[in-house]
């Protein structure tokens, strides 16, 4: 069941993108929802049927990758008994359960053509055939579909359907990533650490440490919300306490992870000084690109502790700080 306690936040991306979605729920019109992984597409499609007129009707989802592409078919239109190897009795698909609801399509970029023309003519005409049968089936499905993809190129390349892709996007909403939505990474991470202490059987609400705080704010949060959630999660779940004084983006690095394997035949590579002279950089600006470099790779290795990195570094606390601020948009990125 959606709940809207999940939807938080209070930046202008965030907000912007959720008066967007409301406006266009009550519309009952096919929409897409774009955005990277762990942004929140299937909790967006949720409130959007939620917020509609069909909030009482069925709300099924598939993802699309998760199936071989010859399943995908069946999957979505059912099949007939007998219809091939294997199919001993009439099953219906993800169509008909959504009657009078909405289909959610995650991944619909991962839909091979044969199906993409069945969808077609479910949103034009409402109805379609079970893989092996030949009797017309009318449904009555709102589609949200949602990708991480660019299915306008994909479109371009003949991989997706123009005319699909074209009736799917009545409204095309584009989920902002949490590295946009800097004013949300706390209220997200003490909602997820309330809820986790809870499930633990712990009192209160854990409580962030500033180094802590301050990590969190400059990390890149490639996964978004759901790498978030994991993040804040495990740093509960390993404090003895309810102070979170350090947080563990990558729970992979150990100094006695294995260490990678060097093929001794591998070619030396180009020197810093070689790369910068063919690429035409200016002094200036390939010192930024190194410390930078440098100074996101020395915040992996530590954990993002600021104060054991600006050690590795060879600086101060301060001077680490001074770069972090400088270089600020450079090192989310």
């Amino acid at each position: 069941m959606f709940s809207a306690k999940e939807a938080l936040g209070q930046s202008e991306s965030f907000l912007e993108f959720q008066e967007r979605l409301s406006r266009v729920a009550p519309v009952d019109r096919p929409v897409m929802l774009i955005g990277e992984r762990g942004t929140g597409k299937e909790l967006a499609a949720g409130r959007l049927h939620y917020l509609s007129r069909r909030w009482d009707g069925p709300f099924v989802t598939l993802n699309c990758a998760a199936l071989a592409p010859s399943l995908i078919e069946s999957e979505l239109f059912g099949y007939e008994k007998g219809a091939f190897t294997g199919a001993a009795s009439r099953r219906t698909g993800r169509f008909e359960a959504a009657d009078g609801g909405t289909l959610f399509l995650d991944e619909i970029g991962s839909i091979p053509l044969v199906a993409q023309e069945k969808i077609l003519r479910v949103v034009e005409y409402g109805t379609f055939e079970r893989v092996g049968g030949t009797s017309s089936i009318e449904v009555d499905v709102r589609i949200v579909g949602a990708t991480n993809e660019n299915l306008a190129d994909k479109a371009r390349q003949n991989i997706f359907k123009k005319d699909l892709l074209d009736r799917l996007s009545f409204e095309v909403l584009f989920l902002p990533p949490l590295r946009y939505r800097r004013d949300d990474i706390m209220v997200l991470a003490h909602h997820f650490a309330g809820r986790i202490a809870f499930e633990l059987g712990r009192e209160g609400i854990p409580q962030f440490t500033q180094e802590a705080v301050l990590s969190m704010m400059g990390y890149s949060w490639h996964g978004n919300i759901r790498e978030l959630k994991n993040v804040v999660e495990r740093a509960v779940y390993r404090s003895e306490t309810g102070v979170i004084e350090r947080v563990v983006f990558d729970p992979f690095i150990s100094p006695f992870a294995p260490a990678a394997e060097i093929d001794e035949h591998d070619e030396p590579g180009e020197t810093t000084a070689d790369a910068v002279a063919e690429a035409g950089q200016s002094l200036k600006e390939a010192v930024k690109e190194l410390e930078v470099a440098m100074i996101k790779k020395a915040l992996q290795a530590h954990q993002y502790n600021q104060k054991e990195a600006a050690a590795a570094l060879s600086l101060t606390y301060d001077q680490l700080r001074g770069r972090l601020k400088k270089y600020a948009k450079a090192i989310r990125e």
